[in-house]
């Protein structure tokens, strides 16, 4: 195809002409939309993969390599952190050389951090290969979507999304259950380890069947002051995001990392404005549906992460599952995602991206709220009912936000689309966790004190009540070794109420920021410049 699209790459009225590049025609293997697809599906899954699979090997972690909580944690924030800070970054550098190279140089460099990982034997190096393993992922994920924008025509881009949602999903879903059975049957070290054939996998097909795809006009240079001032602010935001739950909410370091952040945030907007090729165009934010797809990928990651967040303590910690039976009681969730991701896709290309996602997002708000009525007798059969209404729910939302995203930005800002779209999912992800986080400390905080009381319980010192409320927000009974077994058995059913009301609350809210989305999502539209990237390959 040959329609051209305009931008106003400055914010100040200028426009430049976005045009598809002149292509070579794809031969073969190269190039071709479905093996471009399967190719970069592999990349994705590592990384996919990577976000929730590491989780089950942190203890063994711990122990083997004699580290602190603190530290710990660490080995998540790093990879987070640089995954978060980079994403838009990544893009950019995929639209000025090419999301062919930039998604190998992701992989490579992904599966040689994960192997370097395995090997060692500190837990300092454990987190800086990670923060490595979150850099060269932020490299792949915006390019595996431009190479999709480039690489399907229009009328095949939203199938080609779901069938990538549907591996993102299923691998982050399944992380735990593989994790925990190579951790229980191997070792730690094989949760990274395996990221090496798989990404020697990844680079031999991509070597082989992805074709480089440039636009003709694609940056030429770098705005490097635009880099530093928008990594400063997303580092502050994320940072202060992921503190809040220890620091609090009152803070003044946390409110301290919120008012830098925003201040970096508006210096990057100022700057864009008088930059000749901004690091992002903010004309791309004129385009009302990409703006909507961007605020509703952040509330679908809110109410999504955040609520799902609890779930795993309320499966491990109430109903006493290990972690592979409690990744095992997902698979419903799962399932609906794998199987509504495809289906998602259709129902947009037919439909276009208004019904799909604001239903979604319906379903999503009535499965959070069903999850709000979830207690310590509830019945697998009755889980696995909202854990699939959930996943039939996101389905729509991951896909169609992404092509909505993806599909309003021009060809050659089609890799910084891609980094937006993620970087939106990552930031709503840790919002959701700190915030819903606080909604549960704090209900927790209000109604354990007259739960103990009510069950005829020692009265405890603050001190013992602050320890005990900070195990009851995960689902942990405070019983101390010794304790009456009659005694043991109140604390218990005290501590998974209270844990209950506390996660009953935060899923409410999460049912009320889908609904909200609900509303977003009436302002998205089909990608206007969707067919710029389209048309090379047989499909």
């Amino acid at each position: 195809m040959t329609s051209q699209t305009t931008i106003d790459t400055a914010g100040s009225g200028d426009k430049a002409v976005a045009a598809p590049s002149d292509r070579p025609p794809a031969s073969g293997l190269r190039g071709h939309p479905w093996f471009t697809l399967i190719t970069v599906a592999v990349g994705v899954m590592m990384v996919a993969l990577d976000g929730t699979i590491v989780a089950i090997a942190n203890p063994a972690i711990q122990k083997d390599l004699g580290a602190t909580f603190a530290q710990v944690q660490w080995i998540t924030n790093g990879y987070f952190l640089a995954l978060a800070v980079s994403l838009i970054t990544a893009g950019k550098l995929g639209d000025r050389f090419g999301h062919r190279q930039t998604f190998l140089i992701g992989v490579v460099g992904f599966a040689a951090a994960s192997g370097a990982i395995g090997l060692s034997d500190s837990i300092g190096l454990v987190v800086t290969f990670r923060v490595f393993q979150g850099l060269f992922g932020a490299l792949l994920m915006p390019a595996a979507l431009g190479l999709l924008r480039a690489t399907f025509p229009a009328e095949k881009l939203n199938m080609a999304i779901g069938i990538w949602g549907m591996v993102i999903g299923a691998s982050t879903a399944g992380g735990p259950i593989l994790g925990g059975v190579l951790v229980q049957h191997v070792s730690w070290q094989s949760v990274f380890f395996i990221n090496v054939p798989v990404g020697a996998l990844a680079l031999v097909l991509g070597l082989v069947m992805l074709l480089d795809h440039r636009a003709d006009n694609a940056p030429r240079s770098f705005d490097l002051l635009g880099i530093a001032l928008l990594s400063g602010a997303m580092f502050c935001l994320v940072w202060a995001l992921i503190k809040a739950p220890s620091w609090g909410w009152g803070d003044g370091k946390t409110w301290t990392f919120i008012a830098v952040s925003a201040l970096g945030f508006g210096l990057f907007s100022f700057w864009e404005t008088r930059v000749k090729e901004p690091l992002v165009p903010l004309g791309l934010f004129r385009s009302v549906p990409l703006s909507a797809g961007v605020v509703l990928m952040v509330l679908m990651a809110i109410a999504f992460m955040g609520g799902l967040f609890f779930v795993t303590f309320y499966l491990q910690n109430v109903h006493g599952m290990d972690p592979v039976d409690a990744g095992l009681h997902l698979l419903p969730l799962t399932g609906m995602m794998i199987v509504g991701s495809p289906l998602a896709g259709a129902a947009i290309t037919r439909l276009g991206p208004r019904i799909p996602l604001a239903g979604g997002m319906a379903a999503t708000a009535i499965a959070m709220y069903g999850m709000s009525t979830l207690n310590a007798a509830t019945g697998s059969a009755l889980m696995s009912l909202w854990f699939a209404l959930l996943g039939l729910g996101l389905a729509p939302v991951m896909v169609g936000a992404t092509e909505v995203i993806v599909g309003n930005a021009p060809m050659e800002l089609s890799g910084v689309a891609g980094g937006l779209q993620q970087a939106a999912m990552q930031i709503g992800g840790s919002l959701g966790t700190a915030v819903l986080g606080a909604v549960m400390a704090s209900k927790v905080d209000s109604d354990l004190p007259g739960n103990w009381a009510d069950a005829g319980l020692p009265k405890l010192t603050s001190a013992q009540l602050a320890q005990a409320s900070e195990a009851v927000q995960v689902g942990v009974a405070p019983v101390a070794k010794g304790t009456p077994e009659e005694i043991a058995a109140k604390i218990t059913g005290v501590a998974h109420d209270t844990f209950i009301s506390g996660m009953s609350l935060a899923s409410l809210v999460a049912a009320g920021v889908a609904a909200a989305a609900i509303l977003v999502a009436l302002f998205t539209k089909r990608g206007e410049n969707a067919d710029s990237g389209a048309g090379v390959g047989h499909i």
